[in-house]
């Protein structure tokens, strides 16, 4: 299986995001997305910004997928998909349907996690519009996923994001502006005073959802490092590693080692503990809600 290393979820600066990548360009994985998939008001990097980094990545040995934004608002918006979709040189990871009808027929692209794929009959429709690869919605069991897998279309990959926090629902609100009593528009860009986002805690202390400007996250990452001979077994194609604000680095070499063999899955998920200190959101994959499960 190959190892993906997702967008970053989070309002890092420009020179936080451009250490990230010189870092990532050195780690062992396969492929690289990039762009922003939350808010479009976050805008340290442009796309010239994107493309630049695309290109080192791909001198490194990546390939690189550009991602787009999970929820439009506005026609401004659009106009900056499509200059995304019509780049020429990188794959494009769809995460709306708009992307998905932009990209069909330009070439192969990558149907994201934030696209409802519950069916093969979407499967199909998906490879049909030109999609080489597909990435499971966060919210489905592992049984689900064997299923789909056999009504795959032949060609199409398949994708599944293995650790990091789950992405679990976006709004038309900003969540952290609210959170400090600022009107959207007029958000100060508050979320960059939190690199990790910020943590929503029940009555009780019990920490829920991770706020991320627009977006919900779920409090502890999941880590699918006890389900990876499942996952081959079924015929996953790549395993997606979602950027954290630490432990990013270790995962991927992590991940890694228990791919090429070197390290026990077992042993593995005790190198990572640290980086969940609540213990790991993996329910979903078993069935069950998402924070059910902390261990395997």
């Amino acid at each position: 299986m190959k190892l993906a290393l997702g967008p970053i979820p989070y309002f890092w600066p420009h020179d936080r995001v451009q250490a990230f990548y010189e870092r990532a360009a050195g780690w062992p994985v396969d492929i690289v997305y990039l762009g922003e998939t939350v808010c479009p008001k976050r805008r340290d990097l442009n796309l010239e910004d994107w493309l630049a980094l695309a290109e080192r990545l791909t001198v490194a040995g990546k390939e690189v997928v550009l991602s787009t934004l999970a929820l439009f608002e506005a026609g401004s918006e659009l106009g900056a998909l499509e200059r995304i979709c019509g780049n020429g040189r990188f794959s494009v990871e769809a995460n709306d349907m708009s992307a998905v009808q932009l990209l069909s027929g330009r070439g192969p692209f990558v149907a994201g996690p934030h696209i409802n794929v519950y069916n093969g009959d979407t499967l199909a429709l998906l490879a049909e519009c030109g999609a080489q690869r597909w990435v499971l919605p966060v919210e489905l069991s592992g049984a689900t996923l064997a299923a789909l897998q056999e009504q795959r279309p032949a060609g199409l990959e398949t994708e599944v994001l293995a650790f990091g926090r789950l992405p679990l629902a976006l709004s038309a609100r900003c969540f952290t502006a609210r959170a400090r009593d600022l009107p959207k528009d007029q958000c100060d860009f508050c979320c960059a005073d939190y690199p990790g986002g910020v943590p929503m805690r029940t009555q009780e202390g019990d920490v829920l959802f991770t706020m991320n400007g627009i977006q919900l996250l779920s409090a502890a990452p999941c880590n699918l490092l006890g389900a990876v001979s499942t996952l081959a077994s079924v015929g996953v194609d790549v395993l997606r590693i979602a950027p954290l604000p630490d432990g990013t680095e270790e995962a991927v070499s992590t991940f890694r080692a228990v791919l090429s063999g070197y390290l026990d899955a077992a042993d593995a998920d005790e190198i990572l503990a640290p980086f969940a200190p609540t213990g790991w959101c993996n329910g979903y994959w078993h069935g069950v809600e998402g924070m059910a499960c902390k261990a395997w």
